[in-house]
């Protein structure tokens, strides 16, 4: 059985800046950090579909700190999605963003394909505080 993470977030700040610090490699390494150390994780992101990527940290003894990644939907500034794949797990991440108006924008994130409640909690726990981490980068 696979699970299904779904989460908002609203933001303060136009569709196209909150799109292009989902997709700008430098952005990305702004807020997609590793949520032991805080260290910024490298990565080669490009939002273009069928481009394999992938987000590199420091080690640990449980984990060999890379994220491999393949982009399968661009649709800007709308909908961004890509597989997510570390640790033996292969999850489907996609973005879909609203202009609330009033300055606000909607961000929801659906992964797909967890295995078990341990991944899912971890998924729901490293998100939140990446979201977190992206409202610092909107704000520069």
């Amino acid at each position: 059985m696979s699970l299904t993470l779904s989460l908002d977030f609203q933001y303060k700040t136009s569709i196209e800046k909150l799109w292009s610090a989902l997709t700008d490699s430098s952005k990305l390494a702004k807020w997609v950090v590793n949520i032991h150390s805080g260290q910024a994780m490298e990565n080669d992101f490009k939002p273009v579909v069928g481009h394999r990527f992938q987000f590199r940290t420091q080690p640990t003894e449980y984990w060999d700190g890379i994220v491999d990644g393949e982009v399968l939907t661009v649709d800007e500034p709308n909908r961004l999605s890509y597989t997510w794949a570390s640790g033996g797990e292969k999850h489907t991440i996609t973005w879909t963003l609203q202009d609330l108006g009033d300055g606000k924008v909607n961000l929801h994130l659906e992964q797909t394909g967890i295995s078990n409640a341990q991944a899912l909690g971890g998924a729901k726990f490293g998100w939140s505080k990446w979201c977190g981490e992206l409202e610092g980068v909107l704000e520069q």
